[in-house]
């Protein structure tokens, strides 16, 4: 019986910093710069420079946000390209992580017998473990 509550926590618990990476993924905000308010324009006073992994915006005072897609995935900086590659390769190794450590689990009725599954569930952590550090580099 203990065995499979801390199994299902460290599954949730796992499974929860996967969706984390995932969030991290599809952030907006990575890089923010404030440009203007030191003399510029009289008729823009603040404006706002943002950028993702995927996209560049500008917004000035009245609000307005004009956004553009970068036009080729080769068009970004080599640490955007480096973040992305290891936010991706995060994802992928937390969804198989995912998967076999909920066959793997106890209290499931597939994967075979408890060596099988415990050997499933090992694997699972090692690679929780491994999209875990992919996902923290950036």
């Amino acid at each position: 019986m203990r065995k499979r509550l801390i199994q299902i926590f460290g599954f949730l618990l796992t499974s929860l910093g996967w969706v984390f990476v995932l969030c991290t993924m599809a952030m907006d905000y990575w890089r923010i710069t404030q440009i203007g308010g030191q003399g510029g324009s009289f008729i823009i006073k603040v404006a706002w420079y943002w950028s993702n992994l995927w996209k560049d915006c500008f917004t000035d005072s009245t609000a307005v946000t004009n956004c553009r897609d970068f036009p080729v995935l080769w068009a970004v900086t080599p640490f955007v390209q480096g973040v992305r590659g290891l936010l991706m390769c995060g994802i992928t190794l937390g969804f198989f992580a995912v998967v076999l450590c909920f066959i793997g689990m106890e209290c499931t009725y597939i994967g075979g017998a408890d060596k099988i599954k415990d050997k499933l569930v090992f694997a699972g952590a090692v690679f929780h473990f491994a999209g875990g550090e992919c996902g923290s580099w950036p």
